[in-house]
């Protein structure tokens, strides 16, 4: 029995603001009755056993430690650069601002 009627379907579209055919509602009535019964079959299987997850990898953190290391000095990057001024690299603007 399906789970999602093309009524329903329909006023989903008409609250998506979709222009839906009669033959997409009964296309989608009928895949999205596939997706409620595969989301429902995932629910059967989570026991109250198995602690809610957001990954099924456990994962850890990659990020280095946050640690002050020596780096290069202004006047050296600014030397580099194609246009510095006021200590500070110049670049083209971007936006229309005066």
């Amino acid at each position: 029995m399906p789970t999602i009627s093309r009524d329903e379907v329909a006023h989903l579209a008409r609250l998506a603001r979709l222009a839906v055919t009669d033959a997409e509602l009964d296309l989608f009535a009928g895949q999205l009755d596939g997706i409620i019964q595969a989301v429902a079959k995932v629910g059967e299987v989570a026991a109250e056993d198995v602690p809610p997850t957001s990954h099924s990898v456990p994962l850890t953190n990659v990020f280095r430690a946050d640690e002050i290391t020596p780096s290069l000095p202004r006047e050296d990057a600014l030397a580099a650069a194609p246009a510095a001024e006021d200590g500070r690299f110049r670049v083209p603007r971007i936006l229309g601002e005066a």
